[in-house]
């Protein structure tokens, strides 16, 4: 079973809700239009259609109607996604969403906060082989906030790891727009330590990393384990920021994920996709617009994140 998370980049609809970033206001002279949606739609579905996820999270849906499209066009080209849901119950100006070949026993948001800052978390329970997957998919705040507020998103999370349960199986995926190692890269990033160099990520999820003297992992009850880990560090990374490589798309798991038993993470099987067309020379090719006011769309290029993607095996 392969279970991927992909940062889109802004993907819009065509409707005006008035809620838009400027460059996609649509039919002005952003550009954002029919063509250059379409384009934009068929660029994403093959990305996904090379990931070819059995279940995928997905970031920066503007709307179901989005989502919708999106779907429609996977089927044209090929790869049908029966079930879909978006977080759309807070009318943020992008939301998460899933698509998935594996039904759902159900679905909710969880609010993080009634902030319009925050974006709700995405609860997905799945039944596999007589197991219960849940998948929980995250969208934090930009570095443009402080630690702080990713550190609330953090703990509405571990709230829910709690809730749920401590041998339950627990994926938690998304746009964490924290490092794997947030922790370290935050001495340089001093500007958004408010928290004393406490990160939602490392400190809250407990994802820092460490092994005992048998080389197993040891995750602590209700903590994490970030799956970056299991491969060379040189392959860790999602994004590309002023031409330095940083993994801040994470699929990290509960420790009953780990235990060898019944529904497992297949070893080394994490990896973002790197793809050649993905890139433009040493940056990741993301979607084009111009950068001089008023932006508009070229009609090029796929997201400024890489998809991450996982197996598992029952």
């Amino acid at each position: 079973m392969k279970i991927a998370t992909y940062n889109v980049e802004n993907l819009f609809d065509l409707h005006k809700s008035g809620n838009e970033y400027k460059e996609y206001i649509p039919f002005t002279k952003s550009n954002w239009n029919r063509r250059t949606y379409k384009i934009k739609l068929k660029n994403i579905a093959h990305v996904i259609k090379d990931i070819n996820a059995d279940i995928i999270a997905l970031e920066e849906i503007e709307s179901l109607q989005a989502l919708k499209d999106l779907r429609y066009q996977l089927k044209r080209d090929g790869l049908y996604y029966k079930y879909y849901k978006i977080a759309n119950l807070k009318n943020t100006t992008i939301k998460v969403a899933i698509l998935s070949k594996i039904p759902f026993v159900y679905t909710e948001e969880i609010s993080v906060t009634s902030s319009y800052k925050y974006r709700n978390i995405l609860e997905a329970k799945f039944k596999i082989n007589n197991e219960d997957l849940y998948i929980l998919v995250n969208h934090w705040k930009a570095k443009s906030g402080a630690e702080s507020m990713r550190v609330v998103s953090a703990k509405k999370l571990l709230k829910r790891v709690k809730e749920l349960g401590a041998d339950k199986n627990i994926i938690a995926v998304g746009d964490f727009n924290s490092d794997y190692e947030e922790y370290k890269l935050f001495k340089r990033k001093r500007r958004l330590n408010d928290t004393d160099g406490k990160t939602g990520i490392n400190n809250i999820l407990g994802t820092i990393y460490y092994q005992d003297k048998s080389n197993k992992v040891k995750v602590a009850s209700y903590k994490f384990y970030n799956l970056w880990y299991d491969i060379p560090s040189n392959e860790r990374y999602s994004y590309i920021f002023r031409n330095k490589k940083e993994a801040i798309d994470n699929i990290l798991v509960t420790k009953t994920l780990l235990d060898h038993k019944g529904l497992d993470y297949k070893q080394g099987s994490i990896k973002s996709l790197k793809k050649k067309y993905l890139f433009h020379g040493k940056h990741i090719y993301r979607w084009q617009v111009t950068r001089q006011y008023p932006y508009r769309n070229k009609g090029k290029g796929y997201s400024d994140h890489l998809p991450v993607i996982a197996e598992f095996t029952y």
